[in-house]
């Protein structure tokens, strides 16, 4: 599976219990998301194996997931900082002006004024909006992601464009 077949939705926090139960940290909309596939793809740095979920339950830091294969704890716990994937095909489709995080990642951004602020390089959840971190060498922005500001994201174009200052 290659990368950009992809799509990151969280990573293994090492194990739980001595049974090979993984603890797992979900960046998804909603923290139990992830048990609705059933296959896991967990890797770092390109090099990604299938695993089969098994079972889970929430916890009140974690997700708790044992995966096929995965019977001790050693086992577990060297899967710590393993990133958790699932096929980008397997994901539902976005809705009308609604974006995967991971799609917006890497996306150039700038302004109404055609002034360049560099590329996305995450996103943040604050509460009352989602924010974009822009980085461009040694400047980050944080913009916020709501239509005032964002006035389109353009993805076959790369790009992101927004109504914001390059002085803000």
């Amino acid at each position: 599976m290659r990368d950009n077949d992809l799509v990151i939705m969280g990573f293994v926090r090492g194990a739980f219990g001595v049974r090979g139960a993984v603890k797992v940290h979900a960046d998804t909309e909603f923290v139990d998301s992830l048990f609705d596939y059933p296959v896991w793809w967990l890797g770092r740095d390109g090099d990604w194996k299938p695993y089969k979920f098994v079972d889970g339950q929430v916890q009140p830091k974690a997700l708790v997931a044992q995966l096929e294969g995965v019977a001790d704890r050693d086992v577990a716990e060297a899967m710590r900082g393993m990133q958790i994937a699932v096929p980008r095909g397997e994901l539902p489709e976005a809705g009308e002006d609604e974006y995967y995080w991971s799609d917006l990642i890497g996306l150039r951004v700038e302004n109404l004024q055609g002034e360049q602020f560099g590329s996305v390089t995450e996103l943040m959840e604050t509460g009352a909006n989602d924010v974009l971190v822009v980085d461009d060498g040694p400047t980050r922005r944080l913009i916020p992601f709501v239509d005032a500001v964002v006035t389109s994201v353009e993805l076959d174009a790369g790009r992101i464009v927004v109504d914001w200052g390059a002085d803000y």
